[in-house]
Order: C-alpha cells, then structure tokens, then sequence
C-alpha cells in the first residue's frame, strides 16, 4: 500500500493571509521525490481545539501526519503540547536541546529567556530533528501505525530540517517511486489546452496529466508511479512526448525552471547576445534575466525608455516616427529595439511598449495594447508583433514580459 501524507501548517497568520504557506509547498516537493502521496493540505489556526479536531481528521486518511508551526517560546506554539496530548505522548526535557539552546543565544550575544526551556520539552522516545537555522527543533514519533512529524514555520528553516532530516527519515517508510514531469506552455490558455487535451487527460491514469494555470503561461504536469524511479520515468516518457507534439509550437520547456532560463540557455548556446529596451514594462524583462546567475555571459543591459525624450535621447527614436505613429506603435517598438542594439552592441535587440492602463493617452489605441519587436543584428531581420493582453495593469506589463522572452525563444525555433 502506497503512503499518503498529509500536512497540517499551523498559524493564525496562514489563515489571515498575512503569511503565504510555502512549507506546504516545499514539502510536497520531497514527498513527490520519496514517492509519498499528500492528498491533503490543513490549515488551521493557533487554537488546541481546532488542532485536535484536525489531527482527528487527518489520522483517519493518512499515515504520515506533518505538522509545521508552533514550536516556538511564546504562548500561542502550542503545536507540541497539543500533538502529545491528541496522541497519549508525554514531554519530557531533553537537556541536549537546551544546550544547543543556550549556545545560540551565546553566539547572537542574546540571553535565552525562561519560556524558551519549552522549545527543549520533545515528545518521549522520539527522533529529534536538530535546528541548525534557528532554536526550535522538530521531531517525528509513531503511534500505532501512524509517523507523526513536527517541523518549526519560518520557511528557512523549515525547508532546511525537510531536506536535512524528515526526508531521510520518511526515505525507509516509502513504497514505489513517484515522478512528476513538467511541460511548460506559453501563448496557450489554461482553457485552450485543456480543450485540446481533454480526452486524454480523462483517460490518463498512470500517467494522470494535469494543467496548472500561472500567470500568463500554463503547465502540464505528468504524473507516474511504479516501483522504481527509473521505471515510472519511463511511464512519462511517451506522454510527454506525445504533449509536446500536440501542443508544438508552443511548449517552451519540459522539467525547466522558467521561460527565462530557457531564453539564457538558446543564448548561450547560440553564442548570441540581448539587450531589452523596455517602456511600458518599466524594467521587468531585465529583471527576470538578471535574476538568473551567470546572465551576464549573454545580457548586455536594458534601457527603461519610458518618457518620449527617453525613447529619442537614449535609444535614438526619431521624433518625426513618435510624433507620427505616437509611441504605442510598431515603428516605435522597430526602432527601440534597432537602438538598443547600437548602443550596447548585442547581438539580438527587444523591444516592447505597450498601453498598461487603466487610462488610455487620449488616442483610439485601446488599453493593453502592446508592441513587441526583436531586432537581429547579425543577419539584419526585423519582427515586430502586437498584442491584446487585457486592461488590468498588472497583468499587462507581466504579460507583455513574457511575451517578449518568448518571442526571443521562438527566433531561435524559427532558425532551427
């Protein structure tokens, strides 16, 4: 029998949106890569009745319990305490803990404080996870025929103790091997793609496919199980490929990280360079590349031109075309892309201005217009396209980002 998972993030804050649950993200992840199933998320708040009743819940569909939050000094961590209760576990001090306790307060220059002695109170005859990113330590027990695992909140550190201790720890109770495969799409909707993949993802039971939409691209994840990693990635083989075939030209990427590391990655493997002279997305583009390490082998700079004597004094748009076309134009969106390579000297030149909104410039040009151009100085070619993304600003401008990337990503499948 397979394991199922499920994690219970414990926090007022979760609930009250203050606070974004990653750690359930991130454990998911590990327990995709053991081959432990998690059909279940819980959030509850900082409340022992509320976490009981979710331990209930959770202990009649699942073997693995991981809880995350409220093993801190204060009041309201009361993870711990109510875990034990729930499950006939007594606390006991373990003086190990207490040390290492003491010992980073010494190293932060800080005294500990008498309710820190509670962060050293771990559940008898447990594994003790130990803190090598903060004070409170996990640990994971069993009860019957259930693992009960207890990590600290702050992402750092939960994140750190998964990978570093639970994982190891889950790795002996796993059955099978569970492996997910990625296919990225850009230029598709969510609706389209299922529209186009429907009856094979109804059929699909191992591998299941399943669309995840994200903003502006979408994904299809292909899920296999069997009994070795080797043998379910097998499973996945045909079905990606398959997707691929259906959804070409616009699958970006299989098992990629993003749309821009696919873009450094055809940069540098075509020895080529890019320069982005950006208006209407203020910067974004160059934001997504230079967040990548090594970029700068490929990215020579950007030029947010955002005013009109920008666009003329910085990138050398003639002021008869702006005054002419106006700058939410191809001409314009031509030009910036033709300047930006003469004034840094790369290979491939983007370029994109667009109307974000909500108020138009007092032209017919309609909110969420956006002009696109690449400019390919070796060999001379000019494309320049326009795009309809909408009226909310936001998603305009990130929108309008995505599109230029891909558009470098299709020069490059154009050209084989």
């Amino acid at each position: 029998m397979p394991r199922i998972a499920e994690v219970i993030a414990v926090g007022t804050e979760l609930l009250l949106g203050g606070t974004a649950n990653t750690d359930a993200q991130d454990i998911s992840q590990g327990l995709s890569e053991l081959g432990i199933h998690c059909y279940y998320h819980t959030t509850v708040g900082d409340n022992p009745g509320r976490l009981r009743e979710a331990l209930r819940i959770a202990a009649s569909r699942a073997d693995i319990l991981i809880t995350t939050g409220g093993l801190g000094p204060t009041y309201d961590d009361l993870t711990k305490q109510t875990v034990c209760e729930f499950f006939g576990r007594g606390l006991v001090p373990h003086r190990p803990t207490w040390e290492r306790i003491e010992a980073y307060f010494r190293r932060i220059g800080a005294p500990p404080t008498e309710n820190n002695r509670q962060q050293a109170l771990l559940p008898e005859d447990c594994v003790i996870f130990e803190n090598d990113w903060g004070t409170a330590p996990g640990c994971a027990f069993r009860a019957g025929d259930t693992h009960i695992l207890m990590l600290p909140g702050p992402p750092r550190e939960c994140r750190a103790m998964f990978r570093g201790c639970a994982m190891p720890y889950l790795s002996s109770l796993r059955s099978g091997a569970l492996v997910s495969r990625v296919v990225r799409v850009f230029g598709l909707g969510e609706s389209r793609v299922e529209t186009l993949l429907r009856e094979r993802m109804e059929n699909a039971r191992n591998p299941t496919i399943a669309p995840y939409a994200r903003e502006g691209e979408c994904f299809l994840r292909v899920t296999a199980s069997a009994e070795t990693e080797a043998e379910a990635r097998a499973l996945t083989d045909p079905v990606v490929a398959e997707l691929c075939r259906v959804l070409h030209p616009y699958v970006y990427g299989v098992d990629v990280d993003s749309l821009e590391n696919v873009v450094f990655s055809l940069l540098e493997g075509h020895k080529k360079t890019l320069a982005a002279a950006e208006s209407c997305t203020g910067g974004m583009i160059a934001a997504r590349l230079t967040a990548l390490p090594g970029v700068s082998r490929v990215f020579r700079g950007g030029v947010v031109a955002y005013d009109n004597r920008a666009k003329h004094g910085l990138l050398g748009v003639p002021e008869d075309i702006l005054h002419r076309h106006g700058a939410v134009s191809g001409p314009v969106a031509e030009a910036m892309a033709r300047g930006v390579c003469e004034r840094t000297g790369a290979s491939l030149g983007l370029a994109v201005t667009g109307l974000a909104g909500p108020d138009g410039d007092g032209s017919d040009t309609p909110v969420g217009t956006v002009f696109l151009a690449l400019f390919d100085a070796e060999d001379g070619t000019l494309n320049c396209v326009r795009k309809s993304l909408g009226d909310e600003r936001h998603r305009v401008r990130s929108a309008a980002a995505g599109h230029a990337l891909n558009m470098v990503r299709r020069h490059f499948s154009e050209k084989g």
